[in-house]
């Protein structure tokens, strides 16, 4: 099943295809909104991209474990404000950004597919502790590590700043 999210730099250890550019079949990102509404936008950018590759079988999974990795990035790493004029959500204050630093990427190889979110944390992604599949919040890294073939993250380098949490999926 999936790597432990935790693990760092193991992800080219485990399995993750070669960083060679020429290597790759295709590739996509989009920037995404910083408000909750990105969740959308990135289902709907991973489902038509999917179908332009003729990946569409796999759209349902890909498309859930999208919007898993995005919620983390839009819950959890941005700053968050509370509106008293707005229902709160069970999970958390609606994140805000006056700008979009969370992208989705989506790379294909011959036989795998990445989907990668970049955020602005440099915190690590922390699966919840349990195995409370009923409750309201708390099970997007379970849901990652259930439907895609591995998962992790690592920081980013260079000019950079923030994250990188990915998951494989096999072809």
């Amino acid at each position: 099943m999936g790597t432990n999210g935790s693990t760092m730099l193991d992800p080219l250890r485990q399995g993750l295809p070669p960083v060679d550019p020429a290597s790759v079949r295709e590739a996509a990102s989009c920037a995404l909104s910083s408000r909750l509404e990105g969740v959308g936008e990135a289902r709907q950018f991973a489902r038509s991209t999917l179908g332009r590759w003729g990946l569409g079988e796999l759209t349902d999974d890909i498309a859930l474990v999208v919007s898993e990795l995005v919620t983390n990035a839009l819950r959890h790493a941005l700053p968050t404000t509370e509106s008293p004029a707005a229902t709160p959500s069970p999970c958390g204050p609606d994140p805000v950004s006056p700008e979009s630093p969370v992208r989705l990427h989506l790379t294909r190889w011959t036989g795998r597919l990445m989907c990668a979110v970049r955020d602005p944390s440099e915190e690590s992604p922390v699966a919840q502790d349990g195995d409370d599949f009923s409750a309201e919040c708390g099970r997007g890294l379970f849901l990652v590590d259930s439907f895609s073939d591995s998962w992790g993250w690592h920081p980013l380098a260079g000019a950079l700043r923030g994250k990188m949490v990915w998951a494989l999926f096999r072809l």
